[in-house]
């Protein structure tokens, strides 16, 4: 809970707080503290800093540096209808003995005391540790790491892909082996939370009933990031995040959700999903939300190795074909007027591939581009209709721009179906001879599904019609790629359980991508 030193002085008026302050010394009359000031200077009886630190969207020059206070996270927050100073501080180690930038801003109550500092000025492709402090209290310290400069050469970059973190079904063990790693940055897909009630069956439980309000949702992220694993993730690498549908609700497009609830109303719980979700991640001001809209998708640049596109399949997208689900024919799915991105974030993607920036032009994005069934040569297969099987006019034209633009060596990363992928990316997935445009990388869950399994029921009925795809798993954990000038390898990180804590990762699968060479080499 929040205490002020003198329990008296959020009802003190300016004047009346100036009075008593003036006795400190003329210095205290001449640059006197707010009502906001005089609260930055609180101590709390329980940890501000209990949804721990992040930093995100890494630059050359500067980072995202993020937390949000919360001294009671799980009960409204703790903390006053008022605007609080918060300082945080910058250094080149980790003892914090050479402060490279130190400052102070505000937490602000209509962002949920949430704290996004921007910093600039930085030495590109370094580490860097931060930490946070209001009155007495002191953060977590957190390692992040500056982008290399635009048009370096970069050996190497490690980074890590991941998502699907639903708390019931298991442990966030995953993130406890990322967080060992120290990638260069973290790819997080979507699904960062989920938004259901309470169930019964979990390893863990829910607090609360389905989210609707921002209330709501701040619980819910409160909850989340309380893991120790998550948390420690967040401190050991910057994140580069986009959503997916349950940070909001299960298979929403757009306007439209899966309960026929009117449009105008569902904007309204989108708008409250959306601002709780800046709430919650180290974004930028340039992603604040205006009402049921926020602008997710964006360009970052890692030397001349790694040009990364990051990109919203869930905000613009139409909506799903045939009452969703899975379908063997769906004529309505044809139509080449249907949209995944929407026509301004389309545009503004098909401009950037036709810049390339980097040797690997790397696409992170939420559900599944490659076909996973094929219904010309299996009579039987099904096509689902929430990831781009279900828009085979928009992923045409995305492969085809791929091609034309000659976007070099292009990686595609994808989440959402809780398993792991490898696979090639053809024009025509019904012709193995059909030219090949790039590779797609999809990481499983971190624990949603439960322990998994090696491969998934299906897999050996679907593998003959599918040889596009060169790896699959069932189980949890995480990939990680490892990118140079001549190769992108992805390590898929796999965990035998997740329904006990901490348990070791291991490699189930590598496959390498050769540059200038279409498709999985190995």
């Amino acid at each position: 809970m929040f205490r002020p030193y003198d329990n008296a002085i959020a009802r003190l008026s300016r004047r009346e707080l100036l009075r008593i302050l003036g006795a400190a010394g003329a210095s205290a009359i001449v640059q006197p503290f707010s009502v906001s000031e005089a609260l930055a200077q609180a101590t709390f009886d329980e940890d501000p800093f209990s949804l721990g630190v992040a930093s995100g969207d890494p630059l050359p020059d500067g980072i995202v540096l993020w937390t949000r206070l919360a001294p009671m996270p799980l009960d409204g927050g703790g903390m006053p209808m008022s605007n609080v100073q918060v300082g945080w501080e910058l250094a080149s180690d980790p003892g914090f003995r050479t402060i490279v930038q130190k400052a102070t801003t505000v937490a602000r109550p209509e962002l949920g005391h949430s704290v996004h500092v921007e910093v600039s000025g930085l030495e590109p492709g370094r580490e860097y540790w931060y930490r946070f402090q209001i009155g007495g209290a002191v953060s977590p310290t957190g390692r992040t790491k500056t982008a290399p400069k635009v048009g370096a050469t970069v050996d190497q970059l490690r980074f890590a892909v991941c998502g699907c973190n639903y708390y019931e079904a298991g442990y966030f063990t995953a993130y406890r082996r990322m967080a060992e790693e120290q990638f260069d940055f973290v790819i997080h897909t979507g699904d960062y939370i989920y938004e259901g009630p309470a169930g019964t069956r979990g390893v863990r439980q829910h607090r609360g009933g389905e989210a609707f309000t921002v209330v709501d949702y701040r619980q819910r992220y409160a909850q989340y990031k309380m893991d120790p694993d998550l948390a420690a993730a967040h401190a050991s690498a910057p994140f580069v995040v986009t959503w997916d549908d349950h940070e909001v609700s299960n298979n929403y497009a757009g306007a439209i959700d899966d309960r026929n609830t009117p449009p105008a109303l569902f904007l309204l719980r989108r708008a409250a999903a959306y601002q709780a979700y800046y709430e919650a991640m180290p974004l930028r001001a340039s992603s604040i939300p205006t009402g049921p809209g926020m602008r997710l998708f964006r360009r970052l640049q890692f030397g001349r190795l790694v040009d990364l596109n990051v990109l919203d399949t869930r905000q613009w997208r139409s909506d799903q074909a045939c009452g969703d689900g899975a379908h063997t024919n769906c004529i309505e799915a044809l139509d080449p007027a249907r949209t995944m991105l929407g026509a301004e974030q389309e545009r503004w993607l098909f401009k950037n591939l036709a810049t390339p920036q980097g040797t690997w032009t790397v696409l992170g994005q939420q559900v599944p581009t490659f076909a996973h069934d094929l219904v010309s040569v299996n009579p039987n297969g099904r096509f689902w209709m929430d990831v781009w099987d279900g828009y085979p006019a928009a992923r045409r034209r995305l492969y085809s721009r791929l091609q034309e633009t000659h976007a070099p060596n292009p990686i595609l990363l994808s989440g959402d179906v809780h398993m792991h992928y490898g696979a090639d990316l053809k024009l025509d997935f019904a012709d193995p001879r059909s030219a090949t445009v790039g590779v797609e990388f999809t990481n499983t869950s971190i624990s949603s599904g439960g322990d998994g399994s090696d491969v998934s029921a299906d897999w050996e009925k679907m593998k003959p019609d599918n040889p596009h795809i060169k790896y699959h798993s069932a189980r949890r954990g995480y990939i990680a790629c490892t990118a140079t000038p001549k190769t992108m390898t992805a390590d898929f990180k796999i965990l035998d359980k997740v329904t006990v804590a901490d348990r070791p990762s291991r490699i189930g699968g590598t496959l390498v991508v050769e540059a200038g060479r279409p498709g999985i080499a190995s």
